[in-house]
């Protein structure tokens, strides 16, 4: 256990000393502070271009309703849409819109010619306007109000509350649940991915540089390779800690300097409203505000979401950098890796494409089996843990996790400790399974 600790704490002040560690946990939060700044930026600088549209309207009731907008105007044209199309001048003009006779009945006909291809905003615009247009046409026809129509449209949105009589004033969101459960599981694909990486190199380095053969003189090759795995994990939640802090200051300062409330909230309508929507459809601002995600984020119990992260984080990055470490010790150049990383990755790329099937129906048999499963549970489980599954199912899902790792840390160790000392030897998967029934 000594030799363990002194091995870990090589590896971890060594790593988080290193001008590259510094850098990069400074650098990431500071990139992600200049994203928001500059989207901050374009969204209250953004020039707003007028597209002028001609609009030859062959039903005759269309073109003069049409009511130009910040970034669309409308101009009725005389002309045939033959001689328009003759005409047409991209200098002057965005496009022409023609409108069927037919219009009405047949909407499929309406037609918008341009130069190059239109953009969103203005095929969305044009489609809602004509939209409401031909519907209220429709509504006069058969006689019915559209002020009528509109009072007896609802929209319905679900306040989620919990099934207590303690009167407790909570609110739940399954939008928003689903979204913290996924970045949680997304947070530990990718840290496992790139510290379990970091693992193997680290072992190709020491055993190319002929290191290995002046460590494994004192200490034994288990210690080694726990030592260097559990070292690594230190120097991720090191930087994850530092990232998250940052992160959040960086990015609050941001905000805070470069837009206040009210111009923050109009950037998100605008936004909203550059979506393409059905007409009648609310923004639903209202419904997503801050004040709102605040209520269902205090739903949750972010200690427990937290503690179970770090457990799940070190759980799964434990289970993978064991196997890392041994493909590391089997190979002698990282071209040599590629023929053994594909049974590693395939687990837990399965996972992550699993999670998003998942948070969406959190408690499904999929759901369950690939929460418990360890090779994708650290992924699948933190997906499921802001809907918070039975208590039964996390402790199966952290024990079978702990007998998961255990199981593949005597696999690696037993190819960890041939293959670290194997040079010049390009190893098969036959070989490595001789390695693993070799006796000390």
């Amino acid at each position: 256990m000594h030799n363990i600790l002194l091995i870990l704490q090589r590896e971890y002040l060594t790593r988080v000393r290193k001008k590259s560690f510094i850098i990069m946990s400074i650098l990431g939060p500071l990139l992600m502070g200049g994203l928001v700044a500059f989207f901050i930026y374009l969204s209250l600088n953004q020039g707003e271009s007028m597209s002028a549209i001609r609009v030859v309207d062959d039903s005759g009731r269309l073109a003069q309703q049409l009511r130009d907008s910040e970034s669309v105007s409308f101009e009725e044209d005389t002309f045939s849409i033959v001689v328009a199309r003759e005409i047409f001048n991209p200098d002057t003009h965005y496009g022409i819109l023609y409108i069927p006779a037919d219009a009405p009945e047949n909407p499929e006909g309406i037609t918008l010619y341009t130069e190059k291809q239109p953009n969103l905003t203005v095929v969305s615009l044009i489609e809602s306007r004509l939209q409401l247009l031909i519907e209220e046409e429709k509504l006069n026809r058969a006689g019915i109000r559209k002020s009528m129509l509109d009072s007896i449209k609802t929209r319905v949105s679900l306040v989620q509350k919990p099934v207590s009589t303690t009167g407790e004033d909570r609110e739940f969101s399954a939008g928003i649940t689903a979204g913290v459960g996924f970045v949680g599981g997304l947070l530990i694909y990718l840290f496992v991915l790139l510290y379990g990486v970091q693992v193997m190199r680290g072992v190709m380095e020491e055993k190319t540089n002929r290191i290995v053969e002046v460590l494994i003189s004192t200490v034994r090759p288990f210690h080694l390779m726990m030592g260097k795995i559990v070292g690594i994990a230190l120097v991720g939640l090191t930087q994850f800690l530092i990232w998250v802090v940052l992160t959040f200051a960086v990015t609050t300062v941001v905000s805070a300097v470069m837009v206040d409330r009210s111009d923050l909230t109009e950037i998100q309508k605008e936004q909203l409203e550059k979506m393409p929507q059905r007409p009648g459809m609310e923004t639903g601002l209202e419904k997503t505000g801050e004040p709102e995600i605040l209520k269902a984020l205090s739903s949750l119990n972010l200690v427990k979401l937290l503690l179970t992260f770090v457990f799940f984080f070190l759980g799964g990055y434990l289970l993978y950098s064991a196997m890392f470490a041994a493909i590391g010790a089997a190979v002698d150049s990282e071209t040599d890796t590629q023929q053994f990383m594909l049974p590693v990755m395939v687990p837990l790329i399965f996972a992550y494409v699993v999670s998003t099937i998942v948070m969406t129906n959190p408690e499904s048999e999929l759901g369950y089996w690939f929460s418990i499963i360890p090779f994708t549970s650290p992924v699948v489980m933190m997906v499921r843990m802001p809907f918070d599954p039975p208590l039964t199912d996390l402790l199966l899902s952290m024990a079978a996790l702990v007998a998961g790792f255990i199981f593949t840390t005597w696999l690696a160790a037993r190819i960890y400790r041939t293959g670290i000392l194997m040079y010049g030897k390009k190893v098969t998967y036959r070989e490595l399974w001789k390695w693993l029934f070799y006796k000390e």
